[in-house]
């Protein structure tokens, strides 16, 4: 690992109690990134599950080293209990199960819940904020927390600028005060349908562009990269959110990272699938394209590349035959 970068200590920066829930690669930055803003921290993760044990033994992984006033607990109610700011970054198809276990365990009503990862719930076709409105939060608690970066590229000093969005505009902007600094610049969202969208589907068009890696066709991913955005807008639209968010940071402005970039766990899979292999790290557009295949049927929204992914995936359709004849498709019937 490469020596950790410091982040300028600013003196003006409201500080706050920070609990994450999620010891993976983006809950234990995000732990650290905290930290290093001087906020009060606690990172929350399972008793007997890898990552946590490990960062409880060793207070590092492959990841970051997480400095000593980074509290560790396995203890849900009590980590959030004391926390203002709660950062979830959990698998998205078991943020359910955590926000059941929150609101069983905890008294979230003057919380703040920021959800740090992208996806679409497989069941149900909700976005994420969705599902934590059914746990009794109100809207001015929720904010998304989506947009380019990598770990391994924050944690040496690489900057990039991120997007936070909510129902709430004094929510966002509050969010934004707590977390900004010189590595991460935020803009503020005005879209949170828009946003949830764009930066589940993202991972998507992540899964098409290591194919393309992986059967060395990655001059098409152009062509991906506008068609892409195009059917996301579609989808964003339908839904009644904005269709021009799907040419901002949450999607199109996050594709050098998702489908270039060789710390692409969606990319990666992608090009591990094409040459027979099975990747063993979370990919969350496998789980995405089901779900929003299914929503765009049901809605009636053309999006062919995710069709794609979906169908490759769940009928094992020869993912050259899928790449062949989703760049047949004419143009023109791309851009109605």
């Amino acid at each position: 690992m490469l020596e950790q970068y410091s982040i300028p200590v600013d003196y003006t920066r409201p500080r706050t109690k920070v609990t994450v829930v999620g010891c993976g690669r983006w809950g234990s930055f995000l732990a650290w990134y905290a930290a290093e803003l001087g906020h009060n921290v606690t990172l929350c993760g399972r008793r007997g599950s890898i990552s946590y044990e490990k960062l409880a033994m060793t207070r590092k992984n492959e990841y970051v080293t997480l400095p000593r006033s980074v509290a560790l607990s396995d203890d849900f109610a009590r980590a959030v209990g004391s926390a203002n700011v709660v950062l979830v970054s959990v698998p998205s198809q078991s943020f359910r199960d955590v926000m059941a276990e929150l609101s069983a365990n905890c008294d979230l009503k003057k919380k703040y819940i920021v959800t740090c990862m992208k996806g679409i719930e497989i069941t149900t076709g909700k976005r994420l904020s969705e599902v934590a409105l059914e746990f009794g939060l109100e809207e001015w608690q929720i904010a998304v927390w989506v947009g380019p970066g990598h770990v391994q590229e924050f944690v040496v000093g690489n900057p990039n600028c991120m997007l936070i969005d909510g129902y709430d505009r004094t929510t966002v902007g509050r969010i934004v005060e707590w977390f900004k600094s010189p590595l991460i610049r935020f803009y503020y969202g005005t879209d949170i349908i828009g946003t949830e969208i764009g930066a589940a589907t993202k991972n998507v068009m992540g899964i098409v562009a290591g194919g393309l890696d992986g059967m060395n066709l990655s001059s098409l991913k152009g062509a991906l990269m506008a068609r892409g955005s195009r059917e996301v807008a579609r989808l964003i639209d339908k839904l009644g959110g904005n269709p021009m968010s799907a040419y901002g940071l949450c999607h199109l402005g996050d594709y050098e990272t998702t489908l270039f970039s060789k710390f692409s766990h969606n990319r990666t899979w992608g090009e591990e699938y094409v040459a027979g292999k099975k990747f063993k790290l979370l990919a969350e557009g496998v789980h995405t394209a089901r779900a929003v295949a299914l929503i765009a049927d049901r809605l009636g929204v053309d999006m062919p590349i995710t069709s794609a992914v979906n169908t490759m995936i769940l009928e094992h359709v020869p993912p050259r035959t899928v790449m062949e004849q989703l760049f047949d498709r004419s143009l023109k019937d791309d851009l109605v």
